[in-house]
């Protein structure tokens, strides 16, 4: 992976210095003698390669200079305005030197996505430890979705079934109002009806004379549910006072009453006590 950024750098770089080198041979050639322009050329390629190659150990080192940085772009500029100014001098193909003119600032835009990769590589293992949990991160929204979808279906199935009952209750308490209100249609026109009066004063007549009878149809509404009415409990007698309506009931005739004739006339005045406590009372004045 590495080399994918690397080597299209090396080669821009290369491609950039020989043609700077000898545009700048070419150039100041005609001007001033060809030793000096070829170690003018060879000066701006050398200062961009040693700048190159100082940025590149201090990358390694995971270091940066931006001076070192300013110095390299500064001989990449350099070079690039060779190559411009003599394509606009050029007397023929300035076109195309004008084309190849960006290919110093090229090379050096490439070292730099070279060097942001490098900033940004992993390892094996990291790359192998960033898919392994993508990976089950997909696993858990597949899973969540399959669940979502699932429930979804779920609850629409309730609610069809809800729906077709509730839809079946509502057609039989239709169908029983209709009934209802047909048989109470009947019943108010048999009370209506002459042939019903007489009926009813045929079957009284024997009964009771001059006397028709009168019917009303049903009550047919809500009705209240009734409980059973509380009985009040009586208030318990003392053993005083059942003593002395126990010897009362007794001694009433004579010869005095037995204890089961003392018990019915006892219970059959109104009163209440247990049977325990009526033959305490009883042993206790007899």
């Amino acid at each position: 992976m590495r080399a994918k950024t690397v080597l299209p750098a090396v080669a821009m770089t290369a491609v950039s210095m020989v043609l700077t080198l000898a545009v700048v041979v070419m150039w100041l050639g005609t001007a001033v003698p060809w030793l000096i322009a070829l170690v003018v050329g060879l000066g701006i390629d050398g200062g961009w390669l040693a700048t190159l190659a100082y940025e590149r150990r201090l990358a390694a080192q995971g270091d940066h200079n931006r001076a070192v940085s300013a110095v390299g772009w500064f001989f990449g500029l350099l070079a690039t305005g060779f190559l411009v100014a003599h394509a606009l001098t050029a007397d023929h193909a300035a076109g195309a030197w004008l084309a190849v003119s960006w290919l110093p600032i090229a090379a050096k835009l490439l070292w730099l996505v070279h060097s942001l990769w490098e900033r940004t590589a992993l390892t094996d293992n990291a790359l192998t430890a960033i898919k392994g949990i993508q990976q089950e991160a997909r696993d858990e929204a597949a899973v969540a979705r399959a669940r979502l979808r699932a429930e979804a279906a779920t609850e629409e199935t309730r609610l069809t079934a809800v729906t077709a009952a509730g839809a079946r209750v509502a057609r039989v308490q239709a169908t029983t109002a209709r009934t209802l209100a047909g048989a109470w249609s009947t019943l108010d026109s048999a009370r209506q009806g002459e042939e019903t009066s007489r009926a009813l004063t045929s079957v009284t007549g024997p009964v009771t004379a001059d006397v028709t009878a009168c019917w009303e149809l049903p009550v047919w509404g809500p009705s209240e549910p009734t409980g059973a009415p509380a009985l009040e409990a009586a208030p318990a007698l003392s053993d005083d006072v059942l003593d002395t309506l126990v010897d009362e009931i007794r001694t009433s005739e004579d010869p005095a009453l037995s204890y089961r004739e003392m018990a019915l006339r006892f219970r059959a005045a109104g009163h209440s006590a247990s049977e325990v406590r009526l033959r305490a009372a009883w042993k206790r004045v007899a």
